[in-house]
């Protein structure tokens, strides 16, 4: 594993200038990767898409599921019995309305944390951002300075220190999931 150093730029221009600026200050033109990060979660790194197979935020869906169809089916059953003398055969169909209902606020209330707003409070995890990127692979410490500079006079933001390997111009094992070192 190498060590890389990636910046973010606003337009290709600039990555194809950033590129080269790498390549002319010493680094290996193989070592050196432009490529576009896409928004977080759209990365199409499962089989059905996206990042990950469950929804953060969904993690308790099932049981929540589960148990609102079971109080909705309980209070269904008891609603269509009381109103069976008055409505007649309509019982049940308002019975079982009124439970889908009942059973649907039950279970999107227990979808999420007890005590947790429905906008959730808990912190936002850090993220690599969107856009184009470059990044420089190398195996020699001293380098990293330098390329951070380079990067900065260049005009990249988000600066990033990760390890891994770029071969023939494409960083080969990149984890757009992975959670960035940011440097600067």
């Amino acid at each position: 594993m190498s060590t890389i150093i990636a910046g973010h730029f606003q337009l290709q221009d600039e990555v194809e200038q950033a590129r080269q600026a790498l390549v002319e200050a010493g680094f290996d033109a193989d070592r050196v990767s432009g490529f576009y990060i896409n928004q977080p979660g759209q990365h199409d790194m499962t089989s059905i898409g996206g990042d990950h197979m469950v929804s953060p935020g969904a993690r308790e869906t099932p049981e929540g599921l589960a148990e609102g169809a079971g109080v909705g089916a309980a209070v269904g059953v008891a609603a269509g019995a009381v109103t069976a003398p008055v409505t007649g055969p309509l019982g049940p169909v308002v019975g079982g309305l009124l439970g889908a209902h009942v059973g649907s606020l039950f279970s999107f209330s227990r979808m999420k944390e007890r005590g947790e707003s429905e906008r959730g409070t808990g912190p936002v995890p850090d993220v690599r951002p969107a856009g184009m990127c470059v990044a420089v692979a190398f195996d020699d410490p001293a380098l990293e300075a330098r390329a951070v500079d380079l990067l900065r006079r260049l005009g990249a933001h988000h600066i990033e220190r990760a390890s891994g390997n770029i071969v023939g111009g494409d960083w080969a094992d990149f984890d757009p999931g992975s959670i960035p070192q940011v440097i600067a």
